[in-house]
């Protein structure tokens, strides 16, 4: 715990970790050099069998030779989506995107053809790599059909055709220099016009942050990481793949998470850390009820994407009998801002998001007057530092509105510090659903209720949920004569979104709570829903 002593909202940066001009190539090619023998990376089937392993010299030397092909068919700079579920070729392009100087753009391997669509063009990106199908989702068909509409898009690859992902070209790029402020990812996130932003992530907060994240985590280097988070979240591919990269750690890598099947590879393989959300440990606990595993090689747990309750916190302690680490951060920081420590008091470790990361100043400012708030009072969440992006893409009006003139990164989350520098959370400026770590914004999914003739207005609300943290609910009037079939809006949105999006409340309203100027007042929707003033379809 850092020792300090506040006198206002404001965290200074703490200089105990050092800021290394590192970049995802540079971190790769130093593991191969420290423990080249080691075991980097191992896949493991959804029965939970051992598959395809690497060690770090053997995963350094696939992307090496992947880049070297890659840019014999795109100049460094360029953009190519990687649209697929946790696989090994998912960590290798990482690697070898960062070595090529190319920007890897991530997409939910959810996402439908409009969701997909919209991340290309948003992006400006030159090359599709997927797979066939997941989960049911035929990737390979949405894929053809995208392209087939897209004059941008030069290359769809099956990432799991060897052949086809190593193919060489016409061109005959060199390796570039990647520098560490060179940007090496795009994330989307939800916006205010509920339409995601492509967050512009560089090399030097993502490998630091990583680095640093697994310092606070309390690590043992060396051991096994179940990596059960998507690749597609910076909580899988920076925090866990590049954080297992500088200290050595093995990654165990299913193909999805499954709770049955991560509690089988905890035991079957002697995990020593998970990192996911309290919505997994939730669901290990439960199947772990009927089906009693040994659990106890874990040593380290770490949480984030939404708050974990006290009685969560304490089960994991007592269940895997190891130290626990929650942390908080977003995908504009790289993505961690603070985090709790398994030294902490446990009042902090149950209550707060912990302190700040090393080397960032985090502060709570009044969202009106963009002051510091004074200790214990709430105010929105801001950081400041090495971590925060260089930036939305294609969006300097939205990147302006975020970053003020001072360098502050405006999270949107509401909090407040106490004197050591502990901060809780206590809401969210903005109207993001968070499930089960997942951020999810209502205009998205709104705009596309309303596209179907039965829905005249609709308001989407998160709802609190044990297991999810939250819900997504849908409260919807009808036009004259309509009625609403929940089971018919569900398909409507299942074409067009991903499942997660998908509202599981439906509310009929006659008319909405309103403000003076005509806007709907989601909370009062949320308190009276809560308090059995509305019944779901």
């Amino acid at each position: 715990m850092y020792d300090v002593s506040l006198t206002e909202s404001f965290f200074p940066r703490q200089t105990d970790l050092e800021l290394r001009d590192t970049t995802v190539g540079s971190a790769l090619r130093e593991a191969a050099s420290q423990w080249p023998d080691d075991i980097a990376l191992e896949e493991f089937s959804e029965t939970g069998e051992s598959g395809r392993k690497w060690t770090f010299a053997e995963l350094l030397a696939d992307a090496e030779k992947l880049a070297d092909a890659l840019l014999t068919r795109y100049q460094p700079g360029e953009r190519i989506v990687i649209w697929a579920p946790n696989i090994p070729e998912w960590i290798l392009c990482e690697y070898a995107f960062g070595i090529a100087g190319l920007v890897l753009v991530t997409a939910n391997p959810g996402y439908q053809k409009r969701e997909l669509t919209y991340v290309i063009e948003q992006s400006s990106a030159v090359g599709l790599f997927h797979i066939g199908n997941f989960r049911g989702n035929p990737m390979a068909e949405i894929a053809k059909a995208i392209g087939e509409d897209n004059d941008q898009l030069r290359e769809l690859v099956d990432m799991q055709d060897r052949d086809a992902l190593f193919a060489t070209g016409s061109l005959s790029s060199p390796r570039p220099e990647v520098t560490p402020s060179d940007i090496a990812q795009i994330q989307y996130t939800s916006g205010s016009t509920g339409f995601p932003k492509g967050v512009l992530l560089h090399h030097y907060g993502l490998t630091n942050n990583s680095r640093h994240s697994f310092e606070r985590l309390g690590i043992d280097p060396k051991g096994k990481l179940l990596l059960v988070a998507p690749l597609f979240h910076t909580t899988g591919c920076a925090v866990s793949v590049l954080g297992a990269c500088q200290s050595g750690t093995h990654i165990v890598l299913p193909p999805m998470f499954e709770p049955n099947l991560a509690n089988k590879l905890v035991e079957s393989e002697k995990i020593t850390s998970v990192i996911g959300v309290p919505t997994m440990y939730m669901m290990m606990l439960e199947v772990d009820d009927a089906n009693p595993r040994d659990l106890t090689s874990v040593d380290v747990i770490g949480a984030g994407g939404s708050m974990v309750s006290p009685e969560l916190i304490r089960r994991i302690k007592d269940r895997f009998g190891c130290k626990f680490t929650n942390g908080y951060g977003m995908t504009e920081t790289s993505p961690l801002l603070t985090g709790t420590r398994d030294s902490d008091p446990m009042d902090k470790q149950t209550q707060t998001i912990g302190q700040p990361f090393s080397q960032l100043d985090v502060s709570i400012r009044d969202p009106q007057t963009n002051s510091v708030v004074p200790l214990g009072k709430v105010g929105e969440i801001c950081a400041r530092g090495y971590s925060v992006m260089a930036g939305y893409n294609d969006n300097p009006e939205a990147t302006a509105e975020a970053i003020d003139a001072e360098g502050w990164m405006h999270t949107g989350d509401l909090g407040m510090m106490d004197e050591q520098g502990f901060i809780t959370i206590t809401g969210r400026v903005k109207e993001m659903i968070i499930r089960g770590g997942e951020n999810l914004f209502p205009v998205e999914i709104e705009n596309i209720l309303l596209e179907h003739d039965t829905v005249a207005q609709v308001a989407v609300v998160g709802l609190p949920d044990e297991k999810w943290g939250e819900i997504v609910a849908a409260f919807i009037r009808t036009p004259e004569g309509a009625s609403l079939d929940p089971a018919v809006l569900k398909a409507h949105c299942r074409e067009h979104l991903a499942a997660q999006k998908t509202p599981v409340v439906w509310v009929e309203v006659d008319e909405y709570p309103m403000t003076g100027s005509g806007k709907v007042q989601k909370f009062q929707l949320r308190d009276k829903y809560l308090a059995g003033d509305y019944d779901a379809a």
